[in-house]
């Protein structure tokens, strides 16, 4: 079946390659060949977060074997999995309890996930001597998390869990060039699975998707929008092997040499923070056409 067309011309044409989210904050993600597009981003990312005992969120910054828990997204249910350990099964319309926790500097609303899945995070991701006091929540959707107004210009766009902006876009482009630099110095390929990116752009040359002003998608329902509007800074999470949880620096080390962005006083950016202008409700599918023109500033 033929993809839909877009309805104008524009300084550059992709198409959607990959589409990915990651059901639990700094958990593996779940790649799938279409999404429906919300308020928050894609449906059921950053849904459910693993916080401590004082209800502050982890991420694979403090525990890295977070990487080696797999979702998978069935019907009515997320299912985990984790190396020795039976699979973690979560309703979709089941949660426990009302708890308040944080991410960053927001304190929000979320349901606690019960005793099972607190057991089951704590015993995985505890290491000899040091035990870990885990629960996993779940984002209470009635609550109202917003994006930086300051980045987003004043538009109020709405997240889950994620570190601040719904939807993060890269390009295999800027991975290719990445990877190009790093076998020049010896190094290994690495995938894109490391900057944990929603929308993966082919077509387009490496980084352009910060120099645009908006991406416009061509669906089955109409043309849906989003905007960047925020540079992706990067933490030590890049340098950890998604297959191992392993961490080694090359590839830190590497962006550093290229990768400071100005816009972030010098921090180190790989892909584009994005919110959503049009299209909520709309079915994002690989293959999908992107259309963007350059942000003349």
């Amino acid at each position: 079946m033929s993809q839909p067309a877009l309805q104008s011309a524009f300084d550059l044409e992709a198409t959607i390659a990959r589409l990915l989210i990651y059901p639990v904050k700094s958990c593996a993600g779940v790649e799938l060949p279409e999404m429906l597009l919300t308020e928050t981003g894609l449906e059921f990312d950053r849904a459910w977060m693993v916080v401590d005992a004082q209800g502050e969120f982890v991420t694979q910054r403090q525990l890295p074997r977070m990487a080696l828990v797999r979702p998978q997204m069935k019907h009515t249910e997320v299912v985990l999995r984790a190396p020795g350990m039976l699979a973690l099964h979560l309703a979709f319309d089941r949660v426990e309890k009302p708890v308040r926790v944080r991410v960053w500097k927001d304190e929000v609303a979320a349901y606690d996930m019960g005793n099972i899945a607190a057991q089951w995070f704590s015993d995985f991701l505890s290491e000899p001597g040091k035990p870990q006091v885990l629960r996993l929540v779940r984002f209470d959707p009635e609550h109202k998390r917003l994006s930086s107004l300051k980045w987003t210009g004043g538009v109020e766009a709405e997240n889950q869990f994620a570190d601040g902006y719904p939807v993060l876009v890269a390009s295999e482009g800027s991975l290719a060039d990445l990877n190009e630099r790093l076998a020049a110095a010896g190094h290994d390929a690495v995938g894109i699975e490391r900057f944990r990116p929603n929308i993966v752009l082919a077509g387009v040359e490496s980084h352009d998707e910060d120099r645009v002003d908006a991406l416009h998608i061509a669906t089955g329902e109409g043309e849906a929008e989003l905007r960047p509007v925020k540079p992706c800074t990067r933490c030590p999470i890049p340098d950890i092997d998604p297959a191992t949880a392993l961490s080694s620096p090359e590839v830190g080390d590497m962006l550093r040499t290229y990768r400071k962005d100005p816009r972030v006083d010098g921090g180190i950016t790989f892909g584009m923070n994005c919110i959503v202008i049009q299209g909520v409700e709309y079915t994002l599918k690989v293959g999908q056409p992107v259309g963007a023109n350059y942000r003349f500033e």
